[in-house]
């Protein structure tokens, strides 16, 4: 049986430290190997922003920034500042090499996020939110630290949306006053020329 690619590793990961060292192995290859494979997720995700987001509006989170993909487009866009978190060293320091982020943080979705309340504009999280990934649990601290009237858009691989609480998640956090849904797209592939059973949705909400 041959090894398991990178990727395999990623989504076969069931804790947070098989998850870390899983990038870590990966974090120097991870750029190219992704894009043979034609991950559009960190490229797409910035267009969903925009269309809800003026530039100028604030600070932006990139949540599960990994090699920090998604930055240069934010700032390309107009969106400054950027910041970064990711569970990663290793991918943090090749997404510090970009010299896009304003601030860089080491932390894991699910956990207490090192930020204040309502100190973003909005945050995105591209692929993040997917098999042995974060869970929807963590969309409770990125929606603290989003301020009123911010925006939450990430990505769901779109067979976690009902069986790994992501909808559930979704009513709690509507049922009680902290968001309202905006947008949600149909299932798209997250990777162009490989892998096309792993599909994905995004989601816009209006923190309030």
């Amino acid at each position: 049986m041959p090894d398991p690619t990178p990727l395999e590793r990623v989504y076969a990961a069931t804790t947070p430290g098989e998850l870390a060292d899983a990038y870590a192995a990966w974090a120097a290859s991870y750029d190219r190997e992704t894009a043979e494979l034609g991950y559009c997720l960190p490229f797409l995700i910035p267009g969903w922003l925009a269309r809800h987001v003026p530039a100028g509006a604030g600070p932006v989170l990139d949540a599960g920034c990994g090699t920090g993909l998604t930055g240069p487009c934010l700032t390309a866009l107009g969106y400054d500042p950027v910041e970064g978190l990711d569970m990663s060293p290793d991918m943090l320091a090749i997404a510090e090499s970009r010299g896009v982020y304003a601030a860089l943080k080491r932390g894991t979705l699910g956990e207490a996020l090192p930020w204040p309340d309502d100190h973003f504009a909005a945050f995105v999280s591209a692929g993040v939110f997917t098999a042995g990934h974060a869970p929807a649990a963590g969309l409770h601290e990125l929606v603290r630290i989003t301020r009123p009237g911010g925006f939450a858009v990430f990505t769901v691989r779109d067979v976690l949306v009902d069986s790994a609480g992501f909808r559930a998640t979704f009513d709690d956090l509507s049922a009680t006053g902290r968001w309202r849904a905006v947008e949600e797209s149909p299932p798209y592939r997250a990777f162009a020329i490989a892998e096309p059973e792993v599909l994905v949705q995004s989601f816009v909400f209006a923190v309030a």
